[in-house]
């Protein structure tokens, strides 16, 4: 597997406000958990990749840029789904943003235009799963939200061909929580 998309909720989705709320550096220790296995499970994983929305997917680029210290060959893609789609956000998630853009290996558009329609929105989703080896959500089932319509091409890709679908669900990010709180009174 050389390329691995990372996507998941959005913050509103989450209820996640602030970028310094604790669930989010537990987003981020499960995301880095998945990713540290398929690099040392010999899954020769060269390329994440996002399409830059808030929430998980920039979350999941900031894991990158940590693990690249660590795996020098791993690298960040960024494929928006249009062009300028950060034009209506807050000026905090546009500098935000901006900072995660500075540093990815590759940045590009996959409709190459402003936004237009939500076909954009199906396209990306589209072009992702297409071009990646795997896919790996920050989704539970039993909360619906912007990940399942993903989801769904993924799972449909996997029915034709071998398309791993890592999931963390809210299980796993209850254990993240657990076993970094265990980790913290070990420490102390």
């Amino acid at each position: 597997m050389k390329v691995l998309v990372v996507t998941g909720y959005k913050p509103q989705e989450l209820q996640v406000f602030k970028k310094d709320d604790p669930a989010v550096y537990y987003i981020k220790q499960a995301i880095k958990k998945r990713i540290v296995s398929l690099l040392e499970e010999g899954h020769e994983l060269e390329w994440v990749v996002i399409s830059g929305q808030l929430g998980v997917e920039l979350w999941g680029a900031e894991v990158v840029y940590d693990l690249q210290e660590s795996y020098p060959d791993l690298k960040l893609a960024i494929l928006t789904p249009f062009l300028s789609q950060e034009e209506n956000w807050s000026d905090a998630n546009k500098e935000y943003y901006e900072l995660i853009l500075s540093q990815a290996n590759y940045i590009d558009s996959i409709t190459k235009k402003k936004y237009e329609s939500p076909l954009q929105l199906r396209l990306k989703n589209k072009y992702l799963v297409d071009k990646s080896d795997g896919l790996l959500v920050v989704y539970d089932e039993q909360r619906q939200g912007n990940p399942q319509y993903i989801m769904e091409m993924a799972k449909n890709k996997a029915m034709e061909k071998t398309y791993p679908i890592f999931i963390i669900d809210d299980y796993e990010l209850q254990l993240v929580v657990e076993e970094e709180q265990l980790s913290k009174l070990n420490d102390w």
